[in-house]
């Protein structure tokens, strides 16, 4: 992908990143109680990205943010279990495999961090993320894991490192 960059979030990313989250949301119907739409940290990402056994990606091309994801020792989750958390891409930069770059990077990440699962929560409503999801080997869950608070998220799926 000739031109993007991967990096770390910074500070000043907290806004376009957020804006990016809740329009994703909004667009899909999604924006609902119960879901990353309504949560403060929302807002400041880099903070709560400062979190020991943490870490967030933002994809960028020339300047322009085009969508991050990240890993995150979700409150409540085994030992050795991260979640795949906030994978949001702005609607000009989906289906050209940016979001499977930013997962491969999640996935690395957590394993370079001694982690042996990866879990995540989502919603039906975000049907073409799942289908990426289930490529990469993730395997649905009856219920959920963690203390999310994600109350609205009704799909959980785990994958093993």
């Amino acid at each position: 992908m000739e031109g993007i960059v991967i990096r770390q979030i910074q500070q000043q990313d907290n806004a376009a990143i957020a804006n990016i989250i809740r329009n994703s949301l909004a667009e899909f119907g999604a924006n609902k109680p119960g879901t990353v739409y309504y949560d403060d940290t929302t807002d400041d990402l880099y903070q709560l990205f400062q979190t020991p056994g943490s870490i967030y990606f933002i994809a960028e091309e020339n300047g322009v943010m085009l969508g991050g994801a990240g890993i995150f020792p979700t409150k409540g989750l085994p030992n050795g279990v991260v979640e795949l958390v906030k994978m949001y891409l702005s609607p000009a930069s989906r289906g050209k495999g940016l979001g499977r770059l930013l997962i491969s990077k999640c996935l690395q990440a957590a394993k370079t961090m001694d982690n042996k699962k990866v879990y995540l929560e989502t919603m039906p409503e975000l049907k073409k993320a799942v289908s990426v999801y289930e490529k990469f080997g993730f395997e649905f869950l009856k219920g959920p894991m963690g203390n999310t608070g994600h109350f609205s998220c009704d799909v959980w799926m785990i994958k093993e490192l």
